[in-house]
């Protein structure tokens, strides 16, 4: 684990202080409540915590300009049009899309992985085809193409890992072929931190004319993405991974797959004309939103972005590995603790397990300390099932987070040592 911890330390510039974290935290609300004095979230992974600045939008826009946007030729209801639409032409330059008609809105990643699934999927997929995903994927990138396969006769593949949490690619040529017709694979796993290395698995399924989806919901609040040079066909995020509220979600798309896409939901404001027996769709994008849409969630989105570009991606991305390579460090130096994947390309997550104490009751033991992290199978079973585990313990990181954060962490470990020795 050291020589990999070494790898992982000289293959980047890791810095201790790289945010002024204090001031950070100043922004989040839920820290400054009594009963979460000294809260060390390790849950981020999950979802990440919302700072006062994304909040004020939210209320803003239900006291100033709340309104049904695209249907009334009235004040409010143009300020929601105009409030929903900057919001989008917002999310489409963080992400480096050509147009923000490229930009969909939806509740999470999951609703639009499951729009490709449906839409693209069921149209374009055939029986003979082959969709493939890998071993590391959340069940949002998984379930979605189980059905898909299901639907039209396709058949599902997986591309493996290994012992370090990187996927085995020595037969890309040979896993990816003419048969394949889509591929969905995560930026970043959830589960391992592993992140896969896109441009090879991209290119190789261009050559053959298959289709990729990326899953960029753990890696877009995290690194700088740019979907033009990703040249990803499809990419999916939540917003509340990224300081954004829940329920708001963003579908990327090509513009010619998007054109050739059906529809999913179906209702107001997502037609171009109904007669008595069929009905034509809109222009893009809202031939993809039906019905009223969270306009107070794309404003929180668009200024979750605000709050991320006035830190910078880089300075995230350096202070996140920073807290990863101290936390394996640490994790290191301790008996009894073994680490699930430790590939050089990783995002802030670290799955764990200390001998002998369940992860559900390490979680509960660290939560009457004040740290909160995650526990069990993380939507990720698959990944599970190929470590022969049935549950991990889990950390993950964000800019609220320090290395005192770890130290405390750390400590509380060796306690919970000490603790469950005596029952055993």
């Amino acid at each position: 684990m050291m020589d990999e911890l070494m790898s992982l330390a000289e293959s980047h510039i890791v810095t201790a202080d790289t945010l002024d974290v204090e001031e950070i935290r100043r922004s989040f609300p839920i820290f400054s409540r009594p009963e979460n004095e000294g809260l060390v979230y390790l849950d981020n992974a999950a979802t990440v915590q919302r700072p006062r600045q994304v909040l004020d939008a939210i209320v803003e826009f239900y006291i100033k300009h709340n309104a049904n946007p695209h249907r009334g030729a009235y004040r409010l209801s143009e300020q929601a049009t105009q409030q929903q639409e900057r919001a989008r032409s917002k999310v489409a330059r963080f992400i480096g899309a050509g147009s923000s008609e490229q930009i969909i809105f939806t509740r999470n990643a999951t609703e639009a992985i499951n729009f490709v699934a449906r839409g693209w999927g069921d149209k374009f997929i055939k029986a003979g085809d082959e969709i493939l995903v890998s071993k590391l994927e959340h069940h949002s990138n998984l379930v979605p193409w189980q059905m898909a396969a299901k639907r039209t006769g396709a058949t599902l593949r997986f591309i493996p890992f290994d012992a370090h949490g990187n996927l085995i690619l020595d037969d890309l040529d040979k896993i990816i072929n003419r048969k394949t017709k889509l591929v969905a694979i995560t930026q970043a796993s959830n589960a391992l931190g592993t992140m896969p290395p896109l441009d090879r698995i991209i290119a190789a399924a261009h050559a053959v004319g298959a289709k990729v989806l990326v899953d960029g919901a753990q890696a877009v609040a995290h690194i700088p993405v740019n979907v033009t040079r990703l040249n990803a066909d499809f990419y999916a995020f939540s917003g509340h991974k990224m300081m954004g509220p829940l329920g708001i979600g963003v579908l990327y798309g090509k513009r010619q797959w998007l054109e050739e896409m059906d529809p999913v939901h179906f209702g107001g404001d997502m037609i171009s004309d109904v007669r008595e027996l069929d009905s034509t769709w809109n222009e893009l994008p809202w031939k993809f939103e039906a019905g009223t849409q969270n306009v107070a969630g794309a404003v929180g989105l668009a200024a979750a972005i605000d709050f991320i570009k006035t830190i910078g991606l880089k300075r995230i991305e350096a202070h996140n590995r920073s807290l990863t390579v101290y936390a394996l460090e640490e994790l290191a130096k301790m008996d009894q603790i073994k680490v699930y994947g430790s590939g050089d390309a990783r995002g802030p997550v670290i799955s764990f397990e200390l001998a002998g104490i369940h992860p559900h009751d390490l979680a509960t033991f660290l939560d009457q300390r004040n740290i909160a992290i995650r526990a069990g199978h993380h939507c990720a079973k698959l990944v599970m099932k190929s470590l022969g585990v049935s549950s991990t313990a889990r950390i993950s990181f964000y800019i609220y987070n320090s290395l005192h954060d770890i130290d405390f962490f750390i400590a509380a470990l060796r306690e919970a040592k000490g603790f469950f020795s005596k029952w055993r």
